[in-house]
């Protein structure tokens, strides 16, 4: 576990570093393309965000394979290196898009290569385990089709989801780090060799969202742009598939009594099919409804809009940082609500719970003006928008003795005063626009 940690650790710290001096090469380089109808951010913003996070990936990689237990996954396993071909050229492809636009056929063949191309490494599905049936072993052209429709669906699942400051890059996390409790339990748990190399791609995604994020929280001061989406979709479903397609189910049956139990078990997260779509369920959901959506109006499914989850949460009434954490919410319930259902699924606290937090998650959708508010003792370790405000001293006594009505003024944040109070106001105001990271 140590060694995930610093794997980790290190590519969140380069991903972090590497970002500020991304953003100022993206602005002399032109790449931050004018508002457009959609976009629902009111200035301009750089891109190319994923240059940062590939070169976190890149620093991931070049420290572990130097660890003492993790170099083992490069010496037994060509994986690593498979994930590094793919996502050089899906981060390639996300750059030449981000500076110059690419026709959406042309992105949806580049992201096929890609897959392909992890696929004549060794990263691939090659066997499905069925429940009830036993292993389905895969044709070679069978795997290849399979492995790179997940690819595919993956990627634009999370790049469809891109679209609000700090949505793909949180959301993702969060469905890495269910994904690293899985992988880590069948690896460590069960001893699963096999499970390694998902293991620590999990880690290593979890390490680039998290450099990235800080830059990306509202108001964004960067985007990751279709360089960063689409990078963090591969890795995500890189893993995906190599836990699922490589680890070999005979060895399942030592600590689950047969094959068939073994296959039971790891039901709903561990066929392939299912995977990526439990851990991304809202991003894939929200693609799905794109689709579906863009189809019946006789647009092009790759043709951009407003009608995406995040955008129906904004029109409800919901902030932009609400909307954000109510994605964030329902992304983690149904990952680690899966993860939980495959460690025990006899256990029925587990749908409890699940049902008891979904009705939780319903409230907070009906409430779009609620704003919740931190406790004073807590104040100072929560963001300003949940603090209680008050009106200065100085100003109520101005107000009362001018008979102003208190109505007609906006709160001050708390410890705020004078002309002081007034410019960071203003300055806060500038900055409070809606983004986009699309």
């Amino acid at each position: 576990m140590r060694e995930y940690l610093l794997t980790l650790c290190v590519t969140a710290a380069v991903t972090y570093l590497l970002t500020g001096p991304v953003r100022k090469f993206a602005i002399l380089a032109g790449a931050m393309p004018e508002i457009r109808a959609r976009d629902v951010h009111r200035e301009p913003t750089p891109r190319l965000g994923g240059i940062a996070m590939f070169g976190g990936l890149c620093a991931g990689l070049l420290v572990a394979a130097h660890l003492s237990n993790l170099k083992h996954v490069f010496e037994l396993s060509n994986e690593p290196r498979a994930l590094l071909s793919g996502a050089g050229l899906i981060w390639l492809l996300g750059v030449l898009d981000d500076k110059w636009g690419v026709d959406a056929l042309v992105k949806l063949g580049g992201q096929m290569i890609a897959a392909g191309v992890m696929v004549l490494q060794g990263l691939t599905i090659l066997w499905i385990p069925v429940p009830g049936v036993g292993t389905v072993s895969l044709t070679p052209m069978q795997g290849t089709l399979l492995t790179v429709a997940l690819v595919v669906i993956t990627i634009n699942a999370v790049n469809f989801v891109d679209g609000l400051d700090g949505l793909a890059s949180g959301m993702v996390c969060i469905a890495a780090a269910a994904f690293f409790l899985y992988a880590y339990r069948m690896w460590f748990g069960h001893g699963l060799e096999a499970a390694a190399p998902a293991t620590l791609f999990a880690a290593i995604l979890m390490g680039m969202c998290l450099g990235f994020l800080p830059h990306n929280m509202h108001p964004a001061r960067i985007f990751m742009g279709d360089s960063g989406s689409m990078l963090i979709g591969l890795v995500l479903a890189a893993g995906a598939i190599s836990v699922t397609g490589q680890v070999d189910p005979d060895a399942l049956k030592l600590w689950a009594g047969s094959e068939r139990a073994a296959v039971h078990t790891m039901v709903p997260v561990y066929i392939p099919l299912l995977l990526p779509l439990t851990v991304i369920a809202v991003p894939v959901a929200d693609l799905l409804l794109a689709i579906v959506r863009r189809t019946w109006k006789g647009q092009s499914p790759f043709a951009a809009d407003r009608g995406h989850l995040h955008h129906r949460l904004l029109e409800i009434g919901h902030s932009h940082s609400r909307a954000v954490l109510i994605m964030y919410f329902w992304s983690a319930l149904i990952a680690f609500g899966a993860v939980a259902y495959s460690v025990n699924s006899a256990s029925g606290w587990i749908l409890l719970l699940i049902t008891v937090l979904s009705a939780v998650g319903l409230v907070l959708l009906l409430m779009p003006r609620f704003t919740p508010r931190a406790p004073r003792w807590a104040e100072r370790f929560v963001p300003p928008r949940y603090r209680r405000r008050a009106v200065p001293v100085a100003l109520a006594e101005q107000n009362a003795g001018d008979g102003a009505d208190e109505e007609r003024r906006e709160p001050v944040p708390a410890g705020l005063h004078g002309a002081t109070a007034i410019g960071d106001r203003s300055r806060f105001t500038q900055r409070g626009t809606i983004g986009s990271n699309r």
